[in-house]
This record gives C-alpha cells, structure tokens and sequence, in this order.
C-alpha cells in the first residue's frame, strides 16, 4: 500500500517578492537627517506573467524485500515474519502454477498429435475404402449383368458386421480385456501420459482382419468373395464410428464437433463414463448400446445424472471459449 502527497512550488513567488524593494520615502525630513527613516513600497507596475507550476511527489510506501527462488522473484511484506515457512510456502506457490502451465501445453500438444493420427488413419481408411467399393462394383457389373444376390449380400454383412462388432466388442471387453488383457487395458483406465496409450494396440488388431477380408473380396470374384468384402467394410464402419464417439466424445481426445450435439450420442458417452467408475460392476462393457445395458442393471438414474453434468461441463466450456 502507498501514500502520495503532492505540492506545487511557484518559482514566481520569490521573484515577485524580490520586486518589493523599500526605498526611502525621504532620508533627509524637516532639515533634519532620519536614520531610521519609514520605508514606502514601491510597487512596479503589474505585468503579465504566466505562473510556473513545479509539482514535487513524495510516495510512501511501505517497505518490502524480495527473495529469489531458483532464478524467481517471491515478494514479502518486511512486517511479515520473514520465517522459513513463508518462504516455502510462496515457493510451493509457484512451483505449483508452473507444474499446472506445464501439464495445460503438455496436453495440448498430446491432443493435437492424436488430432493428426486420428485424422489421417481415417482420411486414409476410409478413402481406401470408398475406392475399394466403387470398384468392386465396377468390377461386377462389367458383363452387363449385374449380381443382384452379390451386391445385396455384401451390402446386408457390412450392416450385420457392424452389429455385430458391438456385440464382440462388449464380450471381448468383460472377458479379454477385464481378464487375461488387463495388464494391456489397464492403461485406458489410468490417467494417460502422452498422446497414445497401450490399449490402442486393440484398434490395430480389430483393423487386421478387416483389411484382410476385404482385401480377398477386392482381388476375387463370387458370392462368397462379396460376403468376405462386405465384412470386412462393416468392421471398417463400426471401427471409425468407435474412434470418433470413444476416443473423441468420451476421452476428448480430439475435438468432434457436432457430434457431442446428438441426443443419443450423448447418452452413450454419459453410459460409458459410468462405466470408468465401476459403479454397476463394470457395466455397460459395450459402446453404442451402453444405455441399455445400464437400464437392465438398474442404472437409469445414475445415467441422466451423469447426462446433465456433461451437459452443464459443455455449457461452462462454451462459455469459457
């Protein structure tokens, strides 16, 4: 806290009480010489002149003494106890504010990076298999006939395959990944440091027998070829979808947009942040049908709850951007 006095000097005042000289009225009176004569001031005539204002500022304040931690300065009040303690704790301060500006850009720089992957695997993927499709079916319709029982076959497993993906995906989450897959899916349940996590290799090995069945259905023709390309192009579907809701909405490991918008989409990220803390056993183990594992169980109540925090999470983020 501060104090701060102000006065003005006029550099005119002493000059203008330096125009006053006495002079004597007459040193010699009635023939007679006055050695104490009265003195009469004589004023000069009055001239124009522009006052000059000096302004002269004393500040008090009160005294402080600074103290440097490693190579920063920590202020402190000289009526404070200059005691080990206070020191420690203003460095703690610090420390602390420094600690979370790191881990604010560290996971920044993790998002943007699995921004970048994410977006290329599926730029790629997925182009490739737009190709794929066209002309497969390019292929099949060469002779001018076209194979009506093919083309709906593959067509009906892509949609079957992406069902079904939910399914093996619940299954394999309760008895693989909970089980003898722990030491690998541990890491999704543990705070992530870095971009990528071990339990991303799981991604890699659901994308393997997707890229092998519809590689054996682009390069042979049949029906049975049709049914392989149609697989693997359902599992390559439930593949980008899962990266996008999971990884994007539930874990916000990049931005999605409007998808955080989707009524049910919402209820599917509120179903699985249920299930990171195994409130019902673990349950929903599924993805996209989460919802309605935890209204077997008995978990309605705790999903909308869940539902109106995200909500009110978005909403103060919004606010906030």
């Amino acid at each position: 806290m501060s104090l701060a006095v102000t006065t003005s000097i006029r550099t005119n005042t002493f000059r203008a009480a330096a125009s006053r000289r006495p002079v004597a009225s007459d040193l010699i009176s009635g023939g007679r010489v006055v050695l104490f004569a009265p003195l009469s001031i004589r004023a000069r005539p009055l001239r124009h002149t522009r006052w000059r204002d000096t302004p002269i500022c004393f500040v008090l304040e009160k005294e402080r003494t600074g103290e440097y931690v490693n190579g920063d300065s920590v202020s402190v009040d000289i009526d404070e106890q200059l005691s080990t303690d206070t020191i420690a704790s203003k460095t703690k301060e610090l420390e602390v504010g420094k600690e979370i500006a790191q881990r604010i850009a560290r996971k920044k720089s993790e998002r943007k990076t699995y921004l970048i992957a994410a977006v290329m695997s599926t730029l790629g993927i997925t182009s490739m298999a737009v190709l794929a499709v066209y002309y497969r079916f390019a292929w099949q319709m060469e002779g001018g006939e076209v194979p009506m029982t093919e083309m709906f076959g593959t067509f009906a497993l892509s949609v079957g395959a992406a069902v079904g993906m939910e399914f093996w995906a619940r299954w394999a989450h309760r008895a693989l990944w909970h089980a003898s897959l722990w030491h690998m899916h541990e890491s999704h349940h543990r705070p992530r440091d870095g971009p990528f996590e071990l339990n991303d290799i799981f991604a890699i090995v659901n994308a393997v027998p997707a890229i092998s069945l519809m590689s054996y259905g682009f390069l042979h023709r049949g029906f049975v070829p049709g049914l392989c390309f149609g697989a693997g192009l359902g599992i390559t579907l439930f593949g980008i979808a899962y990266m996008f809701v999971h990884d994007g909405l539930v874990h916000r490991r990049f931005p999605v947009g409007p998808v955080e918008n989707v009524p049910y989409f919402r209820r599917v990220a509120a179903a699985h942040q249920i299930h990171h803390t195994d409130k019902f056993g673990g349950v929903p183990y599924g993805l996209f049908l989460g919802p309605k594992e935890l209204e077997e169980v008995g978990g309605v109540e705790e999903l909308e709850k869940e539902i109106s925090r995200r909500i009110k999470m978005r909403d103060a983020r919004n606010s906030s951007n």
